[in-house]
């Protein structure tokens, strides 16, 4: 029997936690100061005190063995001979608060000490655990010590191992049952799809080698089983030990649901849990963790493990609705629960951001002293890994306005409870960024021409002194909100949020290097500064580290060179293209090369597409979607097509949409439909991308434009990066994303083998070289054509085929 491997926080998390949730105040980037903090205690500590001194132990628990493993932050041998045992905890609380919950932090200096005498010839009787406490924003420091015999160590750890036995227990009879299920369990359907096995059996060659795959598999080959099918084998023959499956949007993680529902049918076992914002699950009407306000949080801790141990003993599939019924019985929080409940599945269903967002990533997961510190067999499956560079690049950007400091500014005057210190750094601040202001309207705006009320101004230098007003005002508007954290003022939630904005603000100055540029935009009386990310592919490159093997797959991943680089990848990761499973005499591709919609003939273009519009419509009654690079574009034709065709119903997407009025929208595109239904939409938007309307629900689309993103002075400076980088800056900022958006918005048609329908792409750039090269493979059914009777003619020969 291999033994089993414990990390010493688990454990001491696990067996001692207790008390409440209280979210009222803490920094969402502490763990990333606190690593700096640490650091420069063991520095300053001198010669004698070792720091990150790694330990193990090997011992049994109920006949299983264990290696418990951890780093003591440090060990101090003074001259008399006593060893001390230090513990570094970093907080954003005030030291005293701290202090009075410090029974975890003791628990884990004691399992420390314990360890560390085991590996001493000949031990001392007794050892000093030291907990030293620093206060981020203050930097003051507080040491606290405790004497313990070796017996009473001893004691404590073999009663601690007693108490987690339990998980223990459950865990590796778990495995074994998971694992002989997945030695049985077939793939769901007699037969695979066209590059459906391909697919599948480069993902399990990927897990296998511990490597990376970028893969375009297009719709219809069943990527997401094709992903979790290896996965979960792999899974079985311990060649990985969790699986993240990872995507940008809900109704993703569903089908990633239902693939498990599929393999659960052929008698799989596998524990998983579908992560879900804490916004979303939260079952109160504002979402505040506070003891004081929320009867769930309140004592959460004292309850959490009867709540956990209940619902893994009971349920496998572990749905965002059924760890709110769970949640319910136990009067927990869902959130921190269904995080709780991850700990212990085989498969985490979530968002992006929680492997890669700098402040919610699962520290439980990745953080320091977890698997993942310990190089640990984890392996990504992203899908729809088109939207990921995108989704990166906003999580590592981060901007201030002067408006929101002048704000509170003004919001404090005349109350006694807000701090000197903190007045004085918010009058600093707003003094400082109105100078900058009046020093860019001064010269010459970047983009000048475009809104005489704006100047804009770029640099690759980040601005030092605003980074230390930033800092002082963290510090003082920390200790306000410490102090005044039981009893809130009505201030209390804006200053908080300012607070966590300018926090966020410091942690990517803090990670600010050669891939961001600094840009400044004064509008009127107020700037904003944005520390802009250019390039995310290191990042995610570093976000990939945290697992052993990733595989990135989507529909739309062409050209997969340049994905395969925007997304972290090197020359040396594999790549695969896939051919479409479907027919494609099924799919008519048309390119209209005689109207162009650049900006400077768009208004030329609007009666020209109504026309189109209408000749691709006319010969079939169904329903149809239209795409359009803006909302003013796509209102312009719409007001003129419905003025010459009144008799067809149209469906306009609003700028605004509710959930509600997205599925409205979405319901009124079915298959029974007697009349046509044409939908107007906007290129890259809710519509264009993730639903999923078979058969006759839609057979046509109509694509205007080749969706390059508006001309901005943030495209611009990725363009300028990345043309000093590799010459391809206008691909890199415009065209690749833009085509993107296009072939998600021209995939919406062809949804199963039965389907058949139409694809019109309107711009003469289409026909063009560049564009012809994007396209994929099994467009082959493609003509280009110039005026409405050629279009007329092409549809109409199309729909009378058999």
């Amino acid at each position: 029997m291999n033994p089993v491997k414990l990390a010493v926080r688990k454990i001491i998390e696990l067996v001692l936690r207790g008390g409440d949730i209280d979210g009222r105040f803490s920094d969402p980037s502490a763990m990333h100061k606190g690593s700096a903090a640490h650091r420069k205690i063991q520095k300053a500590a001198g010669e004698g005190y070792i720091k990150e001194v790694s330990l193990k132990h090997e011992t049994i628990i109920d006949v299983i063995p264990v290696i418990v493993h951890g780093r003591a932050d440090g060990i101090i041998t003074t001259p008399d001979g006593t060893i001390i045992i230090d513990e570094i905890k970093t907080t954003t609380l005030p030291l005293d608060y701290i202090y009075t919950h410090h029974n975890e932090h003791l628990g884990q200096g004691k399992v420390y000490a314990h360890m560390y005498l085991k590996t001493l010839e000949n031990p001392p009787e007794s050892v000093t655990v030291q907990l030293t406490y620093y206060q981020l924003e203050s930097e003051e420091t507080r040491q606290h010590r405790w004497s313990f015999t070796a017996e009473e160590l001893a004691q404590f750890f073999a009663d601690l191992l007693h108490k987690y036995g339990r998980w223990l227990r459950f865990e590796r009879e778990w495995k074994i049952t998971r694992n002989e299920s997945i030695a049985l369990t077939s793939f769901p359907f007699e037969t695979y799809r066209k590059g459906q096995r391909e697919l599948a059996v480069a993902v399990y060659r990927v897990i296998s080698a511990g490597k990376k795959l970028y893969a375009q598999a297009p719709t219809g080959i069943g990527k997401t089983l094709s992903a979790l099918f290896p996965g979960v084998k792999a899974l079985g023959e311990d060649k990985a030990e969790k699986i993240f499956y990872l995507t940008a949007k809900t109704v993703t993680r569903a089908v990633a649901e239902d693939a498990i529902r599929l393999m659960t049918a052929k008698g799989l076992r596998l524990k998983s849990v579908t992560l879900r914002a804490k916004d979303k699950i939260c079952p109160n009407h504002e979402c505040t963790c506070n003891p004081d306000f929320c009867p769930r949080a309140k004592g959460h801790y004292d309850r959490i493990n009867d709540a956990v141990m209940d619902l893994l003993e009971n349920d496998d599939l572990i749905t965002p609705e059924v760890t709110q019924e769970y949640a319910d019985k136990h009067c927990v929080c869902p959130h921190e629960y269904a995080l709780e409940i991850s700990l212990w599945c085989d498969l985490i269903i979530g968002d992006y951001n929680h492997v890669f967002d700098p402040s919610v990533y699962l520290r439980r997961f990745f953080g320091p002293g977890t698997a993942a510190d310990e190089n640990g067999d984890y392996v990504f499956l992203i899908d729809e890994a088109h939207n990921l560079a995108d989704r990166v690049r906003d999580m590592y950007t981060a901007d201030i306005r002067k408006g929101a400091f002048g704000h509170i500014l003004r919001q404090i005057r005349g109350r006694d409870t807000i701090t000197s210190a903190l007045r004085k750094t918010l009058k600093q601040i707003c003094e400082y960024m109105k100078e900058l202001r009046e020093t860019i309207a001064g010269v010459s705006p970047v983009n000048e021409g475009r809104n005489p009320k704006s100047a804009s101004h770029v640099s690759k230098e980040k601005d030092t002194q605003l980074d230390k007003l930033m800092a002082s005002f963290t510090v003082a508007a920390g200790e306000w909100l410490a102090a005044n954290k039981t009893n809130p003022a009505d201030i209390f939630g804006e200053i908080l949020e300012l607070y966590f904005k300018v926090s966020h603000f410091i942690l990517i100055s803090d990670l600010y290097d050669h891939h961001y540029t600094t840009i400044a935009e004064a509008y009127g009386s107020d700037i904003t500064i944005t520390l802009f990310c250019l390039d995310p592919s290191d990042i995610i490159a570093a976000g990939l580290k945290r697992g052993k093997s990733s595989i990135l797959f989507s529909a739309t991943l062409a050209p997969l060179g340049y994905y395969r680089e925007i997304l972290g990848g090197k020359p040396e990761d594999l790549t695969v293209s896939l051919p479409s499973p479907f027919d494609p005499n099924r799919l008519l591709t048309l390119i209209h090369r005689g109207i162009s919609t650049k900006y400077v003939h768009r208004e030329s273009s609007y009666m020209p597409i109504a026309q189109v519009i209408h000749a691709a419509i006319c010969n079939k009654k169904g329903n149809y979607l239209v795409f359009f690079p803006s909302f003013e574009y796509m209102h312009k034709v719409y007001e003129l097509f419905c003025e010459a065709h009144p008799q067809f119903i149209t469906l306009p997407q609003q700028s605004t949409m509710t959930e509600e009025e997205r599925a409205d929208f979405l319901a009124r595109f079915d298959a029974d439909n007697h009349e046509t239904l044409i939908g107007f939409a906007v290129l890259g938007g809710i519509f264009s991308e993730g639903i999923d309307l078979k058969g006759d629900r839609l057979i046509g689309t109509i694509i205007v434009s080749v969706g390059l993103p508006k001309i901005s002075l943030r495209s611009d400076q990725i363009r300028d990066y990345f043309n000093q980088l590799n010459g391809q800056g206008y691909d890199y900022a415009y065209v690749y994303p833009g085509m993107n958006k296009v072939l998600q918005a021209a995939g919406r048609v062809i949804r199963t083998e039965s389907d058949a329908g139409i694809v019109l792409l309107i711009d003469d750039r289409f026909a063009t070289a560049k564009y012809l090269g994007l396209f994929p493979g099994h467009w082959t059914n493609m003509q280009c054509l110039h005026n409405l009777g050629e279009i007329d003619s092409c549809i109409q020969g199309f729909w009378k085929q058999p």
